[in-house]
Parts: structure tokens; C-alpha cells; sequence
């Protein structure tokens, strides 16, 4: 083709434009065949505690580099080139989205991924999540967080202890927050004296994450593609870290127990009665989300239309569904498209005639 064939067709040129061609198909080579002795093992594993090692992992694999980078920051707090060198904020916010978002790619198919007692907690009132499992996924979320704790302990110790005696030796207390201690767990600042303040920030906080985890949840929601809740819900938590970790907050009760109590074995009971912080740190993120989830579910929520589109069932089946339009009405044409598309059309569509013969 001459460079004058070239100028008058419409085709992108040659360079990184490349990458937009139909690329070669080739295919991977097959694993190895599963034996049986595999299908084996995996038949005789309890459920019970596939789950429960499921959610002690996903908190482990937010808390421990939400920890990482928030030791990071203390430990230089002081530090020669500022403390913005190595961490600030903001760093800490992203290392506790980035791990949430890790956490549910990595274990919310094994488990639901919960990782949070509010969560648990608020599926069995609205979702249906069996009670009895409750407890158990409770005590694997603390546990997941203890065990971030004790890594993290351990890990960064030398640089621990030299903080330790540093405050040691200049008269300044180990739980505090800013202090040793705040690596592990929530301290309010030294002005924030009044409980209700404190409570107000850390209720309106969960209910704000709770609110997007629960439209993400929502299969009516069309907004959210299952690939993406994963970031989204990550993106609410460092959201609410960035605007409101400088007034202390706490967020999930698995997270802030789980390693306060790392934070007694190495600091004793203060860690508990600071400034009386620690019931609102580890409780309030329970009614907050019930709040916000009530909220959703009694106010946002479009049962209907999660029916119509195949995601739930009328508790009493395709005669239940019928009785309700009967009640309710005339269906409105858009309503109908939409049932229609999750394929409840043949139901919708005899109501309609059956109401149109009655009318005339």
C-alpha cells in the first residue's frame, strides 16, 4: 500500500494500537487429574471449620496490613525526614481497603465473607444466615485479628521496644493514643473527653460502610458488578479512615478486640479502661450496622424486583407471587419488563389477563 493509500483510509496506525488486534488464541495446558484420595479428604473436612478458618483468615488478611501500615506510622512518628516518609494516613487507609479487597477474593468463597460480627450478625436478622453458626464466625473473626496482632508483635518488636523505653524513659504513658500501645488498637485523643462525641463518630461511621456493604449485597442493584464489590466495599472502609481515623474509630468489633487483647498481653488491662473508649470501640459498630441495615432493608430495599429477576422466590412459591399482583394491583409497564426479564413472565402475564376478563 502506498503512503497516499494510507492517508485515506480510515485505519489507526501502526504503534500501540496494535494491542486493540484480535489477538492469537492459545490454550493452557490441562492440570493434573484431582485423585481421589483429594476428593477424599476434602468430603471428610468439616464445613463447620472450612468456614470458620474462611473468615479468621479474611480479617487476618486486612488487619495485618492495616497494623503493618499504621506501626509503620507510629513507630516514626518522630522520625528525622518526617513521618510522611514513611506513612501517613492516607497509606493506612488504602493498606485496610486493599486488604479488604484481598480478604473477600481470597476467602468470602469459602466462607460468605463476613469478617465483621455486625455483618454476621445482621445477615442472620435480615438474610436468613443460620444462628447457630453465629458464634463460631465470631470467635474466627476475633481470632484472625488476635493473630495479626501477635505477627505484627512480633515482627516489628525491635522497633517496639525501642519505642517502649524511649516513653519509658521520658515519663510518657504506653497506652495512649500515638503511644506503643495505639499500634495494636483505638485510644481517643487526650481532648476527646465527652463519651457521646465518640460515640456519635464511630455509629455514623459503621452505618456509612454498612450502608454500602448492603448495596453491594443488593442483587437489584445494577451498579455493582460482582467483580467489583470486592473494591467497593474496601474503597467505604479506607473512605471513612481518611475522613475520620484523626477522631478515632474503630470500625469492626472482631478487628478492635481481637487485638486489644494483644495489646493487654503486652500492655495490661489499661489497654481496656483507657479513658473507658474500649466498650464504645468494640460495640458500637453492632447497633450501627443493624441501624443501617434496617434502614436499607425497610426503606431501599426492592423485594419485588428481586424476585422478578430469578435472585429469591415468594416464600409461598408462584402462587404467593400471583396473590400478591392480584392485591396490589395493576402492574405498571415497566415493572412487568423488568419481572419479565428475570422470568416471571408467564406468571405476570395471566394475572394481566386474568384482571383485564374482570374488567370487562
Amino acid at each position: 500500500m502506498s503512503d497516499l493509500d494510507r492517508l485515506q483510509t480510515h485505519d489507526l496506525e501502526i504503534g500501540i494500537t496494535e494491542a486493540i488486534q484480535q489477538h492469537v488464541s492459545r490454550t493452557v495446558v490441562a492440570s493434573k487429574p484431582v485423585s481421589q484420595r483429594k476428593l477424599d479428604f476434602e468430603h471428610a473436612r468439616p464445613r463447620w471449620l472450612r468456614e470458620c478458618m474462611g473468615e479468621a483468615t479474611g480479617v487476618f488478611f486486612y488487619v495485618f496490613p492495616g497494623l503493618a501500615a499504621t506501626a509503620n506510622f507510629t513507630i516514626n512518628a518522630t522520625a528525622a525526614g518526617g513521618v510522611t516518609a514513611y506513612s501517613s494516613l492516607f497509606q493506612i487507609g488504602w493498606a485496610y481497603a486493599i486488604g479488604i479487597t484481598f480478604a473477600i477474593v481470597t476467602c468470602a468463597a469459602t466462607s460468605g465473607g463476613h469478617f465483621n460480627p455486625a455483618i454476621t450478625i445482621a445477615l442472620a436478622l435480615w438474610q436468613g444466615f443460620p444462628w447457630k453458626k453465629v458464634p463460631y464466625f465470631i470467635f474466627s473473626q476475633i481470632f484472625g485479628a488476635f493473630m495479626a496482632g501477635i505477627l505484627i508483635m512480633g515482627m516489628y518488636w525491635p522497633e517496639i521496644q525501642a519505642m517502649n523505653d524511649k516513653y519509658i524513659a521520658a515519663g510518657l504513658p504506653l497506652v495512649a493514643n500515638g503511644a506503643p500501645a495505639s499500634i495494636l488498637c483505638s485510644f481517643p485523643n487526650t481532648n476527646q473527653t465527652n463519651a457521646g462525641y465518640l460515640v456519635l463518630v464511630e455509629f455514623f461511621v459503621d452505618s456509612f460502610i454498612a450502608i454500602v456493604i448492603w448495596s453491594c449485597l443488593d442483587p437489584a442493584n445494577p451498579f455493582v458488578a460482582p467483580a467489583a464489590a470486592p473494591f467497593l466495599i474496601g474503597l467505604a472502609y479506607g473512605n471513612m479512615v481518611w475522613g475520620f481515623a484523626d477522631v478515632t474509630i474503630a470500625t469492626n468489633l472482631a478487628r478492635d478486640l481481637g487485638t486489644r487483647i494483644v495489646a493487654s498481653i503486652f500492655y495490661g488491662g489499661e489497654v481496656f479502661t483507657y479513658m473507658n473508649y474500649a466498650p464504645i470501640g468494640i460495640l458500637v459498630n453492632v447497633p450501627a450496622t443493624l441501624f443501617a441495615t434496617a434502614y436499607y432493608e425497610f426503606l431501599m430495599r426492592d423485594s419485588f424486583l428481586i424476585i422478578g429477576r430469578g435472585h429469591a422466590i415468594h416464600e409461598d412459591g408462584e402462587d404467593g407471587l400471583m396473590r400478591h399482583v392480584s392485591k396490589t394491583g395493576r402492574i405498571e409497564e415497566e415493572e412487568l419488563r423488568r419481572v419479565m426479564s428475570g422470568g416471571r413472565a408467564a406468571t405476570i402475564t395471566r394475572t394481566k389477563e386474568s384482571e383485564s376478563r374482570k374488567m370487562s
